[in-house]
């Protein structure tokens, strides 16, 4: 089986406050600590025994996973098994960097995200440039607001060049074609971002490739269709496996967009959809048909 899997445990806390995400300063119990760690080092432990299987892991938390251990020991675990082509999380990157030298840098990836206000600039440029010292693969990018726009293109300037940053459409923000222009400016591939796509009846990967799982194991098709397809750990989720169109109007999170076969985006991506990379990046010059 050749399978990708968005994993989300009970995880909901995260060390910045910005005012655009609703799980900003959140804290979690130390009850809801140990069930996210133990959900997390059961799913690891499911992906470690599936030896016959391709697969490719992208964490996606709520909450900032980084900043605990069982987070960081899952992705060094995961990156040295050769079953695993890829294995990747999102994260603000407000974490140490040094337990990276442990993993295996040719599996293992970042999708970064710098938020204004919540992290000095220079110490977020600064593990930029650790990481990329290191030889670890990793994208950055930021929220489209107008007030990060002069620290996008101040980051875009100073990031390593080989340094993918991407832009985010912000969400129930509509813009203009100047100010779409001036994102795609430093993000070449932001027309992708700035409206919805329709998805409506049309064919996606999610629920034949591509698995959303939760902390108890429900396999949905991803994060955005609550229609349980059986649970990752006695299997039944297999059979339900299958190409299918998707059930929702549109589609506008580029974890869910990024599988719709409409689009040429594992073209776009490809070798680095899970950590948003861009292939033959700086080359960045396919943007959407009209």
């Amino acid at each position: 089986m050749d399978l990708t899997l968005l994993y989300r445990g009970p995880l909901a806390s995260c060390d910045f406050d910005c005012p655009y995400c609703p799980f900003a300063k959140r804290r979690d119990s130390p009850d809801r600590l140990r069930a996210d760690r133990a959900a997390l080092e059961r799913f690891t432990g499911w992906v470690a025994e599936q030896r016959g299987d391709r697969l490719r892991v992208l964490f996606t938390p709520w909450g900032e996973g980084l900043v605990r251990s069982w987070y960081r020991r899952a992705l060094v675990e995961l990156s040295r098994l050769p079953h695993v082509e890829r294995v990747a999380i999102q994260t603000n990157l407000s974490c140490r960097t040094d337990w990276l030298a442990e993993a295996d840098r040719d599996t293992v990836a970042l999708w970064c995200t710098y938020h204004p206000g919540q992290t000095p600039y220079d110490r977020f440029l600064g593990k930029c440039r650790d990481l990329a010292g290191r030889g670890v693969r990793f994208s950055v990018g930021v929220v489209g607001l107008p007030a990060h726009r002069e620290e996008a293109r101040r980051l875009r300037a100073e990031l390593p060049p080989h340094v993918y940053l991407w832009v985010n459409a912000a969400e129930g923000h509509a813009y203009t074609d100047a100010e779409a222009g001036a994102w795609a400016e430093i993000d070449p591939l932001f027309p992708y971002s700035r409206h919805p796509h329709r998805s409506g009846g049309l064919p996606c990967r999610t629920g034949e490739s591509v698995v959303s799982v939760d902390g108890g194991g429900t396999v949905r098709r991803c994060h955005f269709v609550r229609a349980e397809l059986g649970n990752l750990y006695d299997g039944s989720y297999r059979a339900a496996l299958r190409p299918r169109a998707c059930p929702l109007a549109v589609c506008d999170c580029h974890i869910g967009y990024v599988h719709l076969e409409t689009l040429p985006l594992y073209d776009v991506f490809a070798g680095g959809v899970l950590e948003r990379i861009p292939a033959g990046f700086p080359a960045v010059s396919r943007t959407p048909g009209a």
